[in-house]
């Protein structure tokens, strides 16, 4: 099966950045469509952005687009979630997801394969 690992997470101040990687093992991760998700306590998970397979296409939600930057390398195969301009609402444990197939990314349905999770905490 894929294995997942995130990393990168912290505690920062709010405006400072921060780079997310996620290492997939156990797979052909060049086939896999990736997305990053974040949950804060009591809430449920939300979309923060995706990429396909080649890279080709991203998507983000409303929330972190201009700040946040989804890319891939595949000869490595992680992917990184570049986080600038951080706020103290990013603060959640953020996950990485893998998925075989297109579809609606913005869900979290369709992922078959889920990360540990990282915490990123922003303070005011």
């Amino acid at each position: 099966q894929v294995q997942l690992v995130e990393s990168g997470g912290g505690l920062v101040q709010a405006g400072a950045s921060l780079r997310l990687s996620c290492v997939a093992s156990g797979g052909t991760f060049s086939t896999y469509n990736m997305g990053w998700f974040r949950q804060a306590p009591g809430l449920e998970r939300e979309f923060v952005g995706a990429i396909t397979w080649s890279g080709g296409s991203t998507y983000y939600a409303d929330s972190v687009k201009g700040r946040f930057t989804i890319s891939r390398d595949n000869a490595k195969n992680t992917v990184y979630l570049q986080m600038n301009s951080l706020k103290p609402e990013d603060t959640a444990v953020y996950y990485c997801a893998a998925r075989l197939y297109a579809g609606t990314y913005t869900y979290t349905s369709g992922y078959s394969y889920w990360g540990q999770g990282t915490q990123v905490t922003v303070s005011s």
